[in-house]
């Protein structure tokens, strides 16, 4: 069963303010803090005016790739529970769980079943292993049955070019789920229709 929803790329007021209000939330709303190559990034100045709202239940996630120490700095008193690390050596993401008391989801970008096998590295620091494919900036998908011999108790996250009508073949999957390209219009930005559809969705598996 899926253990829920994540939406990720969030970039602007109006559409956050629909996705917290929702009849059926996600679980977690994702903002890109520090990768300027990705059309989903949000400027520091931006991102601190967004934040500052009624979260409700929801958690907010920092999508961060390899961070340094300032942009860590900036963002320590924003309201994240949880920083989602690209990137990051297991010793490294030790240090900032530590230092900035943050839930962590460890991204393991995947091609091969190598790739899976990472997760040991990680699976002692962080909460969740968040499964993606290999582009950062881009949606790109993989074979999800790379993930089939994965323990159950892992607790575990997958994205990657994720569409909608993929949810419910994805329905007996113990799995967050996580969606950013599959919910965006031509032009890039979130469509506020394809997110009413997928927590609609999900809320009736």
């Amino acid at each position: 069963m899926i253990k829920g929803i994540k939406i990720c790329g969030i970039s602007d007021p109006k559409t956050l303010n629909y996705i917290i209000n929702h009849a059926y939330p996600p679980k977690f709303i994702g903002f890109v803090t520090n990768f300027k190559k990705s059309k989903r990034f949000v400027h520091y100045s931006i991102l601190k005016k967004l934040l500052n709202i009624d979260k409700k239940n929801i958690n907010f996630v920092s999508v961060l790739v390899n961070p340094n120490d300032k942009i860590l700095e900036k963002i320590k008193d924003m309201k994240f529970d949880y920083y989602q690390l690209y990137n990051v050596a297991p010793e490294r993401t030790m240090e900032i769980k530590r230092k900035y008391k943050k839930k962590i989801i460890s991204a393991i970008t995947v091609f091969n079943k190598e790739d899976v096998d990472r997760y040991k590295k990680y699976q002692k620091i962080s909460e969740i292993i968040l499964f993606d494919g290999k582009g950062y900036e881009k949606s790109i998908g993989f074979d999800h049955k790379l993930l089939n011999n994965l323990p159950s108790s892992l607790n575990k996250m997958i994205a990657g070019n994720i569409k909608i009508d993929d949810i419910p073949n994805l329905k007996n999957k113990e799995y967050f789920i996580d969606l950013s390209g599959g919910l965006e219009n031509n032009h890039g930005k979130k469509d506020i229709k394809k997110i009413n559809k997928l927590l609609n969705s999900a809320a009736k598996i």
